[in-house]
């Protein structure tokens, strides 16, 4: 394996670390939206805006209901 080869390896594995660490982050939001929701923080309209906002900002696709 050439030094290039273990280079580009390595830049895989840190973006594909990257993703994770952004999918995480997104299920933690979302985790937060639905507790507001379940204790009636917030309105169901404001939950549909605000998952929609989150999930096209994180690049994410829209959870199954």
């Amino acid at each position: 394996m050439t030094s290039q080869d273990e280079n580009s390896e390595i830049s895989e594995q840190e973006e594909q670390a990257k993703r994770e660490k952004k999918h995480e982050l997104y299920l933690k939001q979302k985790a937060l939206l639905d507790t507001f929701l379940e204790k009636h923080a917030i309105t169901q309209k404001q939950y549909d805006k605000s998952l929609h906002d989150l999930t096209e900002k994180m690049g994410e696709t829209r959870p199954e209901e």
